[in-house]
């Protein structure tokens, strides 16, 4: 498993991360408004997809964005909560019990520890994102290159090439990366990603890289392991 260092509670740089603002966002709604209604497929009720697309500004699923492709909100049209979803269950920072969401006893004592919440919804994060049927990430070894790559900032078929062997041009081995590795990065606030064109991403560290994160020695892209 990944060691992270737990940034201070207050510290202004958690609230780079898409992932940690709505999963504080969501906890503070279960205590303040009350547990949150499940359809019967347990997926969580319009009224608060609604509700979050407003609230969590998630780059990328703006409620314009995400309205202007979808006349109503239902939890699949918004991936980001899917994940987050996911994420408080298997954290065992809330559970389901009578056909809504309720927050857990261990949601409510992290809800207090900024560090702590970001740590374990990292590490599940993480956990989740790094097994694919055609792709098995060591997050030791790529945090270690990314600690380089990154430090200038480098793209998303740039890091595919070098951590995959593959040819800049791969799509697939791109799409791959970004999907698993780059982009819940960018959704825990270690990177920040723009826009280079219409194929082609940058991603550079963020402020709360080095606050998470230490290095001891600068380490060579690791090996692939593809299936």
């Amino acid at each position: 498993m990944i060691e992270f260092h737990a940034p201070a509670a207050e510290t202004p740089e958690l609230g780079l991360s898409p992932l940690y603002r709505a999963a504080v966002l969501t906890l503070r709604h279960l205590i303040d408004v009350g547990p949150i209604g499940l359809t019967p497929n347990k997926a969580l009720k319009r009224y608060f997809v609604t509700w979050a697309a407003g609230a969590f500004c998630w780059p990328g699923y703006t409620a314009d964005e995400l309205y202007a492709i979808n006349k109503v909100l239902n939890e699949h049209d918004f991936p980001p909560l899917v994940l987050l979803h996911d994420l408080l269950l298997a954290a065992k920072l809330a559970r389901h019990r009578k056909g809504f969401l309720h927050i857990t006893k261990s949601g409510r004592d992290l809800l207090d520890h900024g560090g702590s919440l970001w740590i374990t919804l990292s590490q599940h994060l993480l956990l989740t994102a790094g097994h694919d049927d055609m792709l098995e990430i060591e997050w030791v070894s790529v945090l270690h290159a990314l600690n380089v790559e990154a430090h200038e900032g480098v793209t998303d078929r740039r890091f595919a090439s070098r951590l995959m062997g593959a040819d800049e041009q791969d799509y697939h081995s791109k799409s791959l990366i970004y999907v698993h590795v780059l982009r819940p990065l960018s959704w825990l606030g270690l990177l920040h990603e723009t826009r280079q064109s219409q194929s082609e991403r940058l991603f550079k560290k963020t402020g709360l890289w080095p606050l998470a994160l230490r290095f001891e020695e600068s380490a060579a892209l690791p090996p692939p392991t593809r299936h």
